[in-house]
């Protein structure tokens, strides 16, 4: 009886604890050049009233545009998109400080990575020009090996304007049964589903099948519903987002919906897409002429509904992540050099401007911790 009592008075403790925590990191990759980020920047994010304040730059990485942190919350990856010579880093992380030191960085076997994803055991790149993916070993210290296994894409598609001569490889993302790894070939407009087998070093990787998206529309990043029943895909070249069912590794098509105006004759430029934490609501950017992000309801069926679309307040929306309170939405403008920070209703899910900002030059990767 005691000893029950006391779980539950701990229970209630931590309980407390988190409702109390009001802080948190937040850490962003960019585009050293051209501009004028100097790397990875880290800023403390109160959730009670979205006031930011720097805490620390990790200076001397080139072209840190994608970061990923590792499930232990000790150790940081990130991309280094410089073409050719285009590298992936590893460094340990401070959270009270917010420091990144640098561990090591070996070759991404691709040109111009622009995903990272990473669990206990490895870590996994998308190299975007490259037509690769690479896996890469997590070492005991937290550094990486040279990479275990490669994957090239060969394939191409239809889209005129040349953007699909040749694969690119653009997102890496685990299901969420961490059985298998989903693959976003834009050049190819396919979404590769692979076996995922933590320890299999050059096998880690094994085909199990390949889906056919639009032609023409460029497939470049999917999510999940936080109950892992569905997953969205955004097209890039026409911001359309194709839902499935998932299980088991299988996607089912169940509707592809618009995300601009039927009028609308500019460049899209599709970008990011998210569900909410709580399940309740899907967004979606767009850059080129259109600078917008969209709300749909997500559905009891895994269907959407489009709830509203309103203009980022920046130019070349990129990344964005709502903060841990569900209150806040974060959008980073790679062009205007800023994060605008929306008010989110729960209920609803409509953004409002805050009026808040946080100054930064080209944010593409927004993480909180």
């Amino acid at each position: 009886m005691k000893r029950n009592i006391a779980i539950l008075l701990m229970t209630l403790i931590s309980s407390i604890a988190i409702a109390q925590k009001t802080n948190y990191n937040l850490l962003i990759g960019t585009y050293t050049a051209p501009g004028k980020s100097e790397g990875i920047y880290t800023y403390n994010f109160n959730i009670a009233n979205a006031v930011s304040s720097l805490k620390h730059i990790t200076k001397g990485t080139a072209n840190p545009s994608y970061l990923t942190i590792s499930p232990d919350n000790k150790f940081v990856y990130t991309v280094n998109e410089t073409g050719n010579t285009s590298t992936v880093s590893a460094f340990i992380y401070d959270a009270k400080t917010g420091s990144l030191t640098f561990l090591n960085k070996v070759d991404s076997h691709g040109a111009d990575p622009c995903f990272i994803t990473a669990d206990a055991k490895n870590v996994i790149v998308a190299n975007y020009s490259g037509g690769s993916l690479a896996v890469f070993s997590r070492q005991t210290d937290g550094s990486l090996s040279e990479a275990v296994q490669v994957i090239k894409h060969n394939g191409k598609s239809i889209d005129p304007k040349g953007r699909q001569e040749s694969a690119h490889v653009h997102m890496t993302r685990f299901t969420p049964d961490h059985k298998y790894l989903i693959v976003n070939d834009l050049g190819e407009d396919q979404i590769y589903i692979y076996n995922y087998n933590p320890t299999g070093k050059d096998k880690t990787l094994t085909a199990k099948k390949v889906l056919k998206t639009n032609a023409g529309t460029g497939p470049r990043h999917i999510t999940f519903s936080p109950n892992g029943k569905f997953a969205y895909l955004v097209h890039e070249f026409n911001g359309s987002i194709t839902a499935f069912n998932y299980s088991n590794g299988n996607l089912t098509k169940i509707q592809e919906i618009g995300t601009a105006a039927k009028d609308f004759t500019g460049k899209i430029d599709a970008a990011d897409i998210h569900v909410s934490a709580d399940g309740k609501f899907l967004y979606e950017t767009n850059r080129g002429d259109a600078n917008t992000i969209s709300t749909f309801a997500v559905l009891p069926t895994g269907k959407l509904k489009w709830v509203e679309t309103v203009n980022t307040l920046g130019k070349g929306p990129r990344n964005f992540t709502t903060d841990p309170s569900g209150k806040y939405l974060l959008v980073g403008h790679q062009y205007t050099n800023d994060i605008v920070i929306f008010k989110r209703n729960k209920t609803t899910g409509k953004l409002t401007d805050s009026g808040k900002r946080i100054d930064v030059g080209a944010p593409v990767c927004l993480v909180f911790n």
